[in-house]
């Protein structure tokens, strides 16, 4: 891994957006050694996350978002960046999904796309936080970076401390 970038800073009370502070509050709640950052640039994707914390692709913890088709549900799954999801092993846990578009994630997550947390979720009509899937691929990995609410929001964790954190299934469902 590369030195730290000097891009980030530690967030300021009140000064950053509300999913940046529910993520901050989740954190906090569950004792997180790690604080959130504010990156000064965006990171959408996985790619310019990499870029602007100075780590591997694959160590960026990327929220991928389904629509299970039987109830609507959000089935979320937390990938390594460097590796893409096979729904058709997603499928096989969870049914038929269908793909969720940006107010669909907004609506099931209360994150945009781009910043979606593991964790601080604030689903709209009383849907219930997303079920919740990490692949194992992750697990390569000491340290790991996933959004914290906001394309400038990450923290930092350890696989385990994400499963932790997070209480969801490991599995295997990325593309050989």
């Amino acid at each position: 891994m590369q030195s730290e970038d000097t891009s980030r800073s530690l967030p300021q009370s009140g000064a950053r957006p509300e999913g940046f502070q529910r993520v901050v509050a989740a954190l906090a709640a569950k004792a997180h050694p790690q604080a959130p950052l504010w990156l000064d640039v965006a990171a959408r994707t996985s790619q310019e996350a990499a870029d602007a914390l100075g780590v591997s692709l694959g160590q960026i913890a990327k929220s991928v978002v389904f629509r299970r088709k039987a109830d609507e549900h959000a089935v979320l799954v937390i990938a390594s960046g460097d590796k893409r999801v096979d729904e058709k092993k997603l499928k096989a846990l969870t049914g038929p999904l269908g793909r969720a578009d940006a107010d669909y994630v907004k609506a099931r997550t209360g994150f945009s796309i781009g910043g979606v947390s593991p964790l601080g979720f604030a689903p709209a009509d009383g849907a219930g936080p997303p079920l919740l899937f990490i692949d194992r691929e992750l697990f390569r990995f000491d340290v790991i970076w996933a959004a914290s609410g906001h394309p400038n929001g990450v923290f930092k964790m350890t696989p385990e401390q994400l499963q932790s954190l997070t209480g969801a299934s490991v599995i295997d469902v990325v593309q050989a």
